[in-house]
């Protein structure tokens, strides 16, 4: 079985439809500014507040929605010791969901607050030289990792470790060990950073009003607090987060199985924003903007509204049809069957490909864990 997951059609990058049209003066129909209403929705967690951003073009919420970014400097924490930058255009982009139980989100972690915090989930989105296509690749948080000396926000450092489990980088230094793990582990550059918590997702799905998908089996897990019956729903807030969390619902119960379901919740949620209608409402709008801003965390090149709107404007011309979602190439450790250890020569298959800026070959997913739960969800 193969960890590759193949793109499906309809991801925003077209102008809007004759039947979105509105009449003018004297009956003639004129077509409505298109530009930036086609920005690409990139990932699972930000996406959604990129295209909203992306599409605004209303200088008016700049000074509003600017207060409500948070920022981290990795370039500044990092220093030069660090891959280079690609001098094609091409970019690689760190996206992190945070599972922290701390806050707003206790309630929401299907867990205790003892005060730590993990990568939930973890995308790395490669854009190829010209913003016309995308890889993404989901890393396991499970992964037994070698993760590099760490330097945590309050300057404690923390050292190296031998096959540490991958979410711990996150817990360990917070953003910037993460993506210093990243790195290490890739040979990739990160020239972005974006990270979403629980309770910012779940009221970004409540303000999209939800996202329709299908599902072929029934899920049930009382640890993500999902239950679906077959068929097809739209998610609130609470339930989509319950989707992308759930692992023991679906699949063999492992980790990989849960990124199957996120990958394939991804693609529903991307066809869902070009179906809300968002432009046509300003108060919509500002709701998603307000929320998607206030959700995320990036890093400091991307700590401005102008900045989002830049960066999602770049990607606008990728569509789903040149997007492919992998895992990273990885197996079952056969001392724990709950963790997963790196297939160093097809991950290697992977970021080489990347680096070189070139499809990843669908050789280096062949064989590989899957989690078996592909085709449980699918968009509607």
């Amino acid at each position: 079985m193969s960890a590759q997951s193949t793109p499906d059609p309809g991801i925003p990058g077209k102008s809007r439809t004759d039947s979105t049209r509105r009449k003018g003066a004297g009956g003639r129909r004129r077509k409505p500014p298109t530009g930036r209403r086609k920005a690409l929705l990139a990932t699972a967690w930000t996406a959604a507040g990129i295209v909203v951003l992306g599409g605004t073009g209303a200088g008016y919420l700049y000074l509003k929605l600017n207060g409500n970014l948070k920022t981290v400097d990795i370039n500044q924490a990092l220093g030069t010791d660090r891959p280079s930058k690609a001098d094609n255009g091409s970019e690689n982009i760190l996206v992190l969901g945070s599972d922290t139980r701390a806050g707003g989100n206790k309630k929401l972690g299907g867990g205790t607050d003892d005060g730590s915090a993990r990568s939930d989930t973890a995308m790395i989105v490669h854009v190829y030289e010209g913003h016309k296509k995308a890889s993404v690749v989901s890393v396991p948080r499970d992964t037994l990792v070698d993760r590099p000396e760490c330097t945590d926000p309050k300057g404690g450092t923390h050292p190296a470790a031998h096959d540490a489990m991958f979410n711990e980088s996150y817990g360990t230094g917070g953003a910037t060990c993460a993506v210093k793990t990243v790195e290490s582990l890739t040979g990739l550059r990160m020239d972005h950073y974006l990270e979403v918590d629980f309770s910012g997702f779940q009221k970004l799905i409540d303000d999209l009003g939800g996202v329709q998908v299908t599902t072929t089996r029934a899920i049930h897990d009382p640890n993500s607090h999902l239950n679906l019956a077959a068929g097809t729903h739209t998610l609130d807030g609470k339930q989509a987060l319950g989707l992308v969390r759930t692992r023991h619902g679906v699949g063999d119960g492992s980790d990989l199985g849960r990124i199957q379901l996120q990958q394939a919740f991804v693609k529903a949620l991307i066809d869902q924003v070009k179906h809300v209608g968002v432009f046509t409402s300003p108060k919509k709008l500002y709701d998603l903007a307000d929320t998607a801003t206030k959700a995320v965390t990036t890093d400091s090149d991307l700590g401005s509204v102008n900045s989002l709107i830049s960066f999602a404007d770049g990607l606008k011309g990728i569509s789903s049809s040149h997007m492919t979602m992998v895992t990273m190439p990885v197996r079952y450790d056969p001392a724990d069957p709950n963790r997963v250890i790196i297939e160093e020569t097809k991950a290697r298959q992977v970021w080489t490909a990347l680096k070189n800026d070139r499809p990843i070959p669908r050789t280096a997913t062949e064989g590989t864990a899957t989690g078996e739960a592909k085709g449980v969800v699918s968009g509607s």
